[in-house]
């Protein structure tokens, strides 16, 4: 009998080393999908001039990967973003998502990203404290930027980023990034923990991701509210601090109470539109049509759920939809890469994009904004001065 308990427990040992070991990879690998993979996809000769590409979301923290090395799956690095002329991307962190999530009704019950975490051997308190979690996002971006050797920066002000993009001029192998945050309910429901977050670099907030929480009611809650009076205070909080507002996810009745309670400019950093794909995921034209009136800025999507296709073309066909609405100056990437979705392509398919974008008729000077230029311009007009 003790024998067949040590060999019993070395089994347990085995099995956990191969779990600990294999299961993060293989959770990110499966969640994160490439489904067309193209190795230098043909792109205009003026590509590598674009002077600033940039993307407003991408969910890159919540794995664990060491995003300083180039990988063979998943979305986002940096040897790719350099690969493919990409000066800004948005990482925002995601600190818990439902079991079962889809876009019609969750409730706040479960909580897997906290099995993630336990995965991925992540500290104790990332198990049990999703503000904690979302901290050591914040903490893991910095640490990226202090093992880059000066190629990777993280944004935070009009002037650093004026600074990144003068020294982006003579080395277009400098990269940057912004932390955002997908779903309040990490600020754990203390008004007081924004500043934190503020601190600690965070320059956009979703109020809601998948779930109604205490601030705001999601698109896909259980049901649907807007604003508390809670939320309320922190959208004037934000306000004053100039830490920016996303709509992305929010329900329609949040998205009409921020627009009741701030002229500021807001975000909805990644979506579909629902007048190219009609889906409780997307914005209506009612909200697209009151973002272009108050200089906000339009993320366009590339999984499908999102454009209502798999492909560049059909991200550009919804890109073609809100210029015509709203004009060219307010609509920008919202990729929601390595946010556990399926994507056409990972970052170096790029240039695909800009070749779809030639093809709905953009000039050249168009696709510069919308690859990005939109991007810097609105964060030179909303990020805090220093």
């Amino acid at each position: 009998m003790k024998l067949f308990l040590k060999y019993l427990a070395l089994i347990l040992v085995i099995a956990l080393i191969a779990f600990f070991a294999f299961a993060p990879r293989f959770i990110d690998k499966s969640n994160n999908k490439v489904t067309l993979k193209v190795d230098h996809p043909e792109k205009p000769v003026w590509y590598d001039s674009i002077p600033f590409i940039a993307d407003l979301h991408c969910d890159a923290l919540l794995w664990n990967r060491d995003n300083l090395k180039k990988h063979s799956y998943g979305h986002v690095d940096i040897p790719r973003m350099q690969e493919a002329n990409m000066a800004f991307q948005v990482f925002t962190i995601v600190s818990k998502t439902p079991r079962g999530i889809n876009i019609e009704q969750n409730s706040d019950e479960t909580d897997q990203v906290a099995l993630l975490s336990f995965a991925q051997l992540r500290s104790p308190e990332d198990w049990f404290s999703v503000k904690k979690r979302a901290l050591h996002q914040t903490k893991a971006l910095y640490q990226t930027a202090e093992k880059s050797k000066g190629s990777f920066r993280v944004i935070t002000s009009q002037f650093n980023l004026q600074q990144y993009i003068q020294d982006r001029s003579g080395n277009r192998l400098l990269t940057a990034g912004m932390l955002g945050i997908e779903g309040a309910h990490c600020l754990n429901d203390e008004l007081s923990n924004l500043k934190e977050f503020y601190d600690a670099g965070v320059r956009y907030i979703g109020l809601a991701h998948f779930f109604d929480n205490a601030w705001a009611g999601s698109a896909h809650g259980m049901v649907k509210g807007g604003l508390t009076e809670k939320g309320k205070q922190l959208v004037r909080s934000m306000d004053s601090m100039h830490v920016i507002i996303d709509i992305a996810h929010s329900s329609a009745q949040t998205i009409d109470d921020v627009f009741a309670l701030t002229n500021s400019p807001v975000i909805i950093s990644h979506t579909g539109i629902k007048g190219v794909c009609d889906n409780n995921r997307n914005l209506s034209d009612k909200h697209l049509l009151e973002m272009g009136r108050r200089n906000g800025l339009v993320g366009i999507g590339l999984w499908e759920t999102a454009v209502c296709g798999t492909d560049a073309a059909a991200t550009a066909k919804s890109i073609r939809y809100v210029a015509d609405k709203i004009g060219v100056e307010k609509v920008a990437l919202g990729s929601d890469f390595d946010g556990a979705i399926g994507t056409h392509f990972d970052v170096t398919g790029l240039p695909l994009i800009v070749n779809a974008l030639l093809k709905e008729g953009f000039s050249k000077e168009d696709i510069y904004k919308i690859m990005g230029g939109n991007v810097r311009d609105f964060l030179m007009r909303n990020l805090p001065s220093k």
